[in-house]
């Protein structure tokens, strides 16, 4: 079906402007480049490639990842080139897509979020940054999204050295994920991104030992969108800026449910792993609905949940 001329997808985030709302969650969809249909890849309102740190890291031992009713477990641990390897290999062929990135970074330190920012300043197609401050597999007893302010302080160095927008990602691993999206808020984030998985574990009862050769890992899929979902509209309800949302969408309902809960955006992740065309059926869907009910402007959805 052609698209209607007066149908308003577009979305800000900061200075950044994106033709509809519909992403990837980091980690979840890789080269883009060579396994998926380049024309559908472009239909994306942005690309979020897997997570960049400062130096190369192997990732945790195997196994890596586990299924689960309704969801899966990972544990990856941040598996990359490192940086200079990731714009060296992995920039170039994500760049040519012509999608917009939202380029996912995590430093151990303050100073190594803050050279992250830098090396990706200016870079074509680069629209924004992903501060990745929940990521629950690096062995850390505190993540930085678990405290409101090494939160705000991490965001408020960034903001001084980047020209693009900054978004925080956030963990639901917290008793109020809101309160943390406000001290990011207050740090001058752009947006906020949530949510990150939920920390858990499979133990085989055989082996008396975990499944995960970390240990932990982080659940997403279907069994979290409802808590995703709620968190979402806590933290719409309290932050000016806006949420880009995640956790278990597999289709247009599942994304509209996090619209109506007050979300700019949405990142499509674990669906990707047995559904590579996802997010575009998320996207097409989304059209459907508002031609459906007669909507010309994606942010006549957003926030409009009834309470009664």
């Amino acid at each position: 079906m052609v698209d209607s001329p007066h149908m308003n997808l577009t979305v800000k985030i900061g200075s950044a402007e994106f033709k509809n709302p519909v992403t990837v969650a980091s980690g979840t969809f890789g080269h883009a480049e060579k396994y998926y249909d380049l024309d559908e890849v472009k239909k994306l309102g942005a690309i979020v490639p897997k997570t960049v740190t400062l130096n190369a890291r192997e990732g945790n031992p195997p196994q890596r990842i586990v299924e689960t009713p309704s969801g899966m477990l990972n544990a990856i641990g941040i598996e990359n080139p490192g940086a200079d390897g990731f714009i060296r290999e992995k920039l170039p062929p994500l760049q040519e897509t012509g999608v917009p990135l939202i380029i996912s970074i995590l430093g151990h330190t303050d100073e190594e979020f803050v050279t992250l920012a830098e090396k990706f300043q200016g870079r074509k197609n680069v629209s924004a940054l992903e501060l990745n401050l929940s990521c629950p597999n690096l062995g850390k007893k505190t993540l930085v999204a678990q405290d409101p302010e090494a939160t705000r302080r991490v965001v408020a160095a960034v903001k001084k050295v980047s020209r693009l927008p900054v978004i925080a990602k956030l963990s639901p691993n917290v008793t109020d994920i809101a309160a943390i999206a406000q001290a990011a808020e207050e740090g001058g984030a752009d947006a906020v991104s949530l949510i990150n998985t939920v920390s858990a574990i499979v133990i085989d009862v055989n082996r008396r030992r975990s499944v995960l050769g970390n240990f932990t890992g982080g659940l997403s899929g279907p069994a979290v969108r409802p808590i995703a979902v709620y968190m979402v509209y806590q933290t719409a309800q309290r932050v000016k800026i806006p949420v880009i949302a995640m956790g278990g969408i597999m289709t247009a309902d599942d994304a509209l449910q996090f619209i109506l809960a007050g979300a700019t955006m949405v990142a499509v992740g674990t669906a990707n792993f047995i559904n590579p065309r996802a997010p575009v059926e998320v996207l097409e869907g989304i059209k459907d609905y508002m031609r459906s009910n007669k909507i010309n402007d994606i942010k006549e959805v957003v926030g409009s949940l009834k309470r009664e």
